[in-house]
């Protein structure tokens, strides 16, 4: 109950609540506090347009590998079509394939095929087909190995980067013709066949190579299957690295098409046999 007395003291005013005497001076003391406390100013978060979300959302997606390719095209009609031109190249190019492979079985005996392990689509490990044009002793050091390193042919320090060129000591007299005519390349048809590859593609690296080198925006190159000759063969074919030139393989996995495919496959004869051989 409040109550107000009337013997309070003079200047200030007392009032009694439950018989509690409580002062309630109204003058303010010089250390009263402020009626008021400080205000943080925020400011109001920009409006992201709808376009600039859209092109977040797609910068984030080539980053996470979830950016791919879609569309009848290469859902249905390149995978046919791939199955369909590789059985057909493969029959029309099989007596060149057996006389390649009858000149490495006399030449280097044993195990014509060669095998690799290589990186397919997502991220998928297969095994690459290639006529062997090295001998079976490419990882050891020859005597025609130092003798390269010395006149400054060969840089002997990653072979995985120089085995591609003409000066490489280690390819047999055989396989510099094979490679020089890209005939160590035809069984790769069958990784067509088998759907490993496409006809056109990136082309399929090592899994060392890209646990070596590749970025997370890298990755985005195994969202189309790989093939046996893209977009970096018939543009700077032979020249560099190919993880040294990522970018070229992701501006055939932003524009894939049947148009983009038709006109690779028709610029790779050119290129094979042009100023620069071999991949």
């Amino acid at each position: 109950m409040l109550v107000h007395p009337d013997n309070s003291p003079s200047g200030s005013s007392a009032d009694v609540i439950d018989g509690t005497a409580v002062d309630v001076d109204a003058r303010p003391t010089a250390h009263a506090r402020p009626a008021y406390d400080a205000v943080t100013v925020v400011a109001a978060p920009r409006t992201v347009s709808e376009d600039e979300k859209a092109t977040i959302a797609r910068l984030q997606a080539q980053v996470d590998g979830t950016d791919r390719p879609d569309g009848v095209y290469v859902k249905v009609v390149k995978p046919a079509l791939d199955r369909l031109a590789g059985g057909l190249l493969l029959l029309l190019t099989l007596p060149l394939l057996l006389a390649g492979m009858l000149a490495v079985r006399m030449t280097m005996g044993r195990g014509v095929i060669f095998r690799q392990e290589r990186i397919g689509l997502n991220g998928r490990r297969f095994t690459v087909l290639k006529l062997r044009t090295m001998g079976h002793d490419r990882r050891s050091t020859s005597q025609k190995d130092l003798e390269a390193l010395a006149e400054g042919r060969w840089d002997g320090i990653e072979r995985r980067q120089t085995h591609k060129t003409d000066a490489d000591p280690r390819h047999t007299a055989v396989g510099r013709t094979l490679r020089k005519l890209s005939i160590d390349e035809l069984p790769q048809l069958i990784n067509v066949v088998r759907g490993d590859m496409s006809l056109v593609g990136p082309r399929p690296e090592l899994p060392v190579v890209i646990n070596r080198h590749y970025e997370p925006w890298m990755h985005r190159r195994h969202a189309v299957k790989p093939g046996v000759t893209g977009l970096w063969q018939i543009s700077m074919r032979g020249e560099g690295d190919m993880h040294e030139h990522v970018d070229v393989d992701l501006d055939y996995v932003d524009r894939v098409s049947l148009r983009e495919d038709l006109r690779i496959l028709f610029a790779t004869p050119f290129a094979a046999l042009g100023a620069h051989k071999g991949v």
